[in-house]
């Protein structure tokens, strides 16, 4: 059974960090697409970052100058390095092993 869990969201003032981590557990993290997405409420899911099977790893634009992903192999884990928070990167955020496997989310919340 695969399942996925995030941590390390939680409250942080602007300009601050944060560390998401994605533990995976039925499915072995170095061999697979592992990605963040995010989503507010009403608003669409947007992708955050993926790190590919390849080694590749992508940022999406208008984050890739805060926002880096990367991946322990021994731990099976995937990590999310979030700087400078600003208060519009509130929500919540996602692990996925795409397209069938979803974590719970973990909430980001940034105040002003």
């Amino acid at each position: 059974q695969v399942q996925l869990v995030e941590s390390g969201g939680g409250l942080v003032q602007a300009g601050g960090s944060l560390r998401l981590s994605c533990t995976a557990s039925g499915i072995t993290f170095s061999i697979n697409t592992m990605a963040w997405y995010r989503r507010a409420p009403g608003k669409e899911r947007e992708l955050v970052a993926v790190s590919s099977n390849d080694g590749t790893t992508y940022v999406a634009e208008s984050l890739k100058c805060r926002f880096t992903i990367s991946g322990d192999n021994a731990k099976n884990t995937l990590y999310l390095q979030m700087n400078t928070l600003k208060p519009e990167d509130t929500t919540m955020y996602y692990c996925t092993a795409p397209p069938d496997y979803w974590g719970q989310g973990t909430q980001v919340t940034v105040s002003s």
